[in-house]
């Protein structure tokens, strides 16, 4: 197999990893080529982290940052009358999946010489950008929408990193961050595609889980789509590998206010995005949103478009079981309770519903759907 590169999965271009780049010469997005994929003997036994699958990375940096990220519970549950397992990914440092994505990529652009990265988001994202960060001794620059809440951006200002506000909105501060990659390096987590090298360990860890067997359906919040692309990544690596016979499907769950990928899957009209309590997911215009399309149809899966009312309903019904997690990644539980009453997934089926993030990041949104005063 050739050495891995960047490319273009539209025209089938590639660079070589040698020059850190985040984007291609046209400002599309990247992807890196086919690797092998991982065996059994590969795992790195011994280490309690994503790092156990090193192995299946494009390579190796000389010094990871590494947290402990990964190796999250697999929980056996019940949800709408019928057999799940929950996929806790909010069990990480900084409270997310997107720990995984932070810590690989990181560890590579570091070992490239960077030292010094750009980031735009307001939550999740940046909160793992600036812990990772701050664990490399690297410096982190996170833009957010100066309309961004202050207590949303404790956590990465605590952890060293500076604040930039940009005036207008959440695709103003998108924008305002691709044209300041000029000065700093963007390690966007919704473009570099060493984040998704990260995602996909979710792939592999999944296979670990369950006695080296894939699952027959993933369930996943999304919005920019790293965690679905992220397991299309690791499920078709192993499928590379030997390891699996089949992929298993992956289901996209979006909210109706702000869901362009399952719009298009289902054949809906697009519509103006609209406030959505699964704001983490609220992307209008996800950049790899075609790889995202292909990546659900190759694995014979789909998406589903949600109501605030069933999205707020999950992440009620998930507390009340001791899942205290954001209304984001819930909705990956009422597409689940969608799924099975239209009998696009059976009961009988390994099941694995993705949950994303804690609930302490939105105390302010659970207090308001349990009626609860905040002094």
């Amino acid at each position: 197999m050739q050495h891995p590169a960047y490319l273009d999965p539209r025209s089938g271009r590639t660079w070589p990893l040698s020059e850190p780049r985040w984007c291609g010469p046209e400002g599309q997005p990247l992807l890196l080529t086919d690797l092998p994929g991982i065996t059994r003997a590969d795992i790195a036994g011994a280490e309690r982290s994503l790092w156990r699958y090193a192995a299946a990375l494009p390579f190796l940096p000389d010094a990871r940052i590494s947290l402990g990220e990964g190796c999250t519970p697999l929980l056996d549950s019940e949800w709408a009358g019928a057999p799940v397992r929950f996929k806790c990914e909010w069990f990480m440092p900084s409270g997310s999946f997107k720990d995984r994505g932070a810590s690989v990529m990181l560890s590579l652009l570091r070992h490239q010489g960077i030292e010094a990265v750009l980031e735009d988001s307001s939550g999740n994202g940046g909160a793992a950008i600036a812990t990772y960060a701050a664990a490399g001794g690297m410096r982190a620059r996170i833009m957010v929408p100066a309309s961004t809440s202050p207590a949303k951006t404790v956590q990465s200002r605590s952890l060293g990193a500076e604040i930039t506000l940009v005036p207008g909105s959440r695709q103003d501060c998108a924008d305002a961050a691709e044209a300041e990659a000029a000065n700093t390096f963007y390690a966007s987590h919704n473009w570099h595609p060493f984040f998704l090298q990260g995602t996909k360990t979710l792939a592999y860890e999944l296979w670990e889980d369950l006695g080296f067997r894939a699952p027959d359906n993933v369930i996943i919040p999304c919005g920019a789509g790293s965690n679905v692309l992220g397991c299309a990544i690791g499920f078709g690596e192993l499928l590379r590998a030997g390891q699996i016979r089949r992929l298993p499907r992956l289901f996209a769950a979006q909210p109706e206010n702000c869901g362009p990928i399952a719009r298009e899957w289902l054949g809906e009209d697009a519509a103006e995005p609209m406030p959505t309590i699964a704001e983490g997911t609220a992307i209008a215009r996800p950049i790899r949103r075609a790889e995202v399309l292909r990546a659900l149809r190759d694995s014979q899966g789909g998406a589903v478009l949600l109501s605030e009312s069933e999205i707020a309903r999950a992440t009620r019904g998930l507390a009340e079981r001791g899942l205290y997690v954001e209304p984001t990644c819930a909705q990956a539980a009422a597409a689940f309770a969608r799924l099975l009453e239209s009998g696009e997934i059976r009961e009988g089926e390994t099941s694995v519903v993705v949950l994303t993030g804690s609930g302490l990041k939105a105390t302010q949104r659970h207090a308001e759907l349990a009626g609860l005063a905040l002094d």
